[in-house]
């Protein structure tokens, strides 16, 4: 009889988990690759490094809490050294998706011995919504466990090589990606093309998540902060971020606001919302990362929906 282990996108899920019976240890991914510079060697002293510096000047995170948090548990994973069959779940949306492509990157390098399978919400419906894993009852996920898809070595290694690619320092590479389709990650495609429109645009100097803000503090009328971030964490689409990413991106922005409230946006905030000028130059940031490269030395066409490097 095999062995399992199952590796988790958070702790709300994990604890859900134990609930449902299902055999096997639990490890839990602690990282949000999505934001920051991130590495290609995963699990390296160099890739925890990178991610501590990250983590420590955008978020406060002290080295006490990284350690507990994050490091203590990689280092779990890495003593679960006999499991021959490891269960990853994640859902649809970028923040998952990244820690998935940096996870199977991980386990192509350090378990190749092991059978990997992926269970990955979304899509669960006839509706148009997608579902977190704690969106979903006990039956619910009883079945997409029971449904799990095995990984191929080539789903494994196209992960692996998009996770490369994310790292790079050039994200028109990423853009190139065709054959999505052909591999099992039928929420990769959609959550890389959301990645991409986090550069800024030609038009206005803000990326998509930037001027949806705006966007939403114009449609919306928030009464307050608290109001605001409701709203942009309901209405996020496939990000999956939290209040934490959504703060940080306001604390760019915050020059666009006159209030908060209400929630207003200056004269400016509403010039550049409407693309008749440009914030670029104002946000500049000389070390912000997407992956492993610089948000500000790209520009995104939403006319031809391309790239450009600067």
């Amino acid at each position: 009889m095999s062995s399992l282990l199952h590796i988790t996108n958070g702790d709300i899920f994990t604890n859900k988990l134990k609930t449902l019976d299902v055999p096997g240890a639990i490890i839990t991914w602690r990282e949000m690759l999505c934001e920051g510079k991130t590495e290609s060697n995963v699990g390296s002293e160099n890739f925890w490094k990178t991610r501590f510096e990250f983590l420590n000047k955008n978020y406060k995170v002290s080295k006490s809490i990284f350690i507990e948090k994050t490091l203590k548990e990689y280092r779990s994973l890495c003593n679960h050294k006999k499991e021959d069959e490891i269960v990853l779940w994640f859902e649809y949306d970028l923040f998952c998706q990244i820690n998935m492509l940096a996870v199977i990157s991980w386990l192509k390098t350090h378990r190749k011995y092991a059978q990997i399978s992926l269970v990955c919400s979304g899509k669960e419906d006839e509706t148009d919504a997608k579902y977190g894993l704690n969106d979903l009852t006990d039956a619910q996920l009883k079945n997409l466990y029971k449904n799990k898809v095995v990984l191929s070595l080539d789903d494994i290694e196209y992960a692996d090589y998009v996770w490369q690619l994310y790292c790079s320092d050039n994200p028109i590479r990423l853009e190139n990606l065709t054959d999505f389709n052909n591999f099992q990650f039928k929420y990769l495609e959609e959550s890389i093309q959301a990645h991409l429109h986090r550069f800024p645009s030609v038009k206005n100097g803000l990326n998509d998540m930037e001027s949806k803000i705006l966007q939403l503090a114009v449609d919306k009328m928030p009464a307050n902060k608290g109001d605001f971030m409701t709203i942009l964490l309901n209405d996020q689409g496939i990000l999956g971020f939290g209040d934490s990413q959504f703060k940080r991106a306001i604390g760019r922005l915050k020059p666009l606001f006159s209030s908060f409230n209400p929630v207003k946006l200056t004269q400016k905030g509403k010039l550049i919302l409407q693309g008749e000028t440009s914030y670029y130059s104002c946000i500049q940031e000389n070390d912000f990362y997407l992956g492993g490269a610089l948000k500000y030395n790209f520009l995104y066409n939403s006319t031809t929906n391309k790239i450009l490097k600067l």
